[in-house]
């Protein structure tokens, strides 16, 4: 018996762009270890594993090393394969039950609208050492959610300049580093940049869940509610954000670029 599995770049329109994830399509649920072993062996940021559950789909991922509790690209590239599959009427929202609660993905015109919880910071004047040193910065501002630090700094070159001790950062007690900077020009909101050395991944290419994060943040800097942002990784990619209450509602775009079969 084999088992669809596709990779799809998302936070893009073009190929080797954006953020790879790996979308695993199953009729039930799972043993866990056989999912991370699978994880595990397609050594992406995150693979989703997707089956049908009550009116919509049960959704998980898992980085290479463990399973996270939020992950927007994932999310975003199940939701493309369903729609490219024909498994879900394009016209119709596709409900995700996860561990974050029930998410939802929309289409809007070429764009996919994630429905996700907003993940406000909160401004931390005590943090590690090591945050600090492994960034090699001095920060404008510390802040954290329930799953990662949010660090602001100075400048768009500064952040693109980067280059983290990820000895030092994995020794930090939290899910991930989000590092952003005001954009200097007209075109993107603002630029960030993403670490996760601790679940296994150094640099998150393109983070749909960070931006639950960054969204209310740069809403409280910028007194506004929706923005396009630009995370500045080597691969790089565009988010839309809307804020609306509680919700942070990611607008993506995504490409497959991989369809391929686990036999075991």
């Amino acid at each position: 018996m084999t088992t669809p599995i596709y990779v799809v770049d998302a936070f893009t329109n073009q190929a080797f762009k954006g953020n790879p994830a790996a979308v695993c399509v199953l009729s039930t649920s799972q043993d866990d270890i056989w999912m991370q072993n699978i994880a595990a062996e397609m050594n992406l940021s995150e693979t989703a594993f997707l089956h049908p559950y009550k009116d919509g789909y049960s959704l998980r991922w898992f980085t290479p090393n463990t399973e996270v509790d939020l992950c927007g690209h994932a999310t975003l590239a199940s939701a493309h394969i369903l729609w490219e599959l024909g498994h879900m009427n394009s016209e119709q929202p596709i409900r995700f039950y996860t561990k974050s609660g029930v998410l939802t993905a929309s289409k809007s015109g070429e764009w996919i609208e994630l429905d996700f919880p907003s993940e406000q910071p909160k401004q931390e004047n005590i943090y590690p050492k090591e945050l600090i040193e492994g960034l090699g910065i001095q920060p404008l501002y510390v802040g954290r959610n329930r799953f990662d630090y949010l660090i602001e700094i100075d400048s768009e070159q500064m952040l693109r300049e980067l280059n983290p001790n990820f000895s030092l950062l994995e020794q930090i007690d939290t899910r991930g580093i989000i590092v952003t900077s005001k954009s200097p020009s007209t075109e993107y909101d603002f630029f960030s940049r993403c670490f996760f050395p601790a679940v296994g991944v150094n640099e998150d290419p393109v983070t749909g869940s960070a931006h639950c994060c960054l969204g209310p943040y740069w809403q409280e800097k910028l007194n506004k509610n929706e923005f396009l942002a630009y995370q500045a990784s080597k691969r790089g990619g565009i988010l839309k954000i809307k804020l609306h209450n509680d919700r942070v509602f990611l607008l993506g775009q995504a490409i497959t670029i991989l369809r391929s079969e686990l036999l075991n």
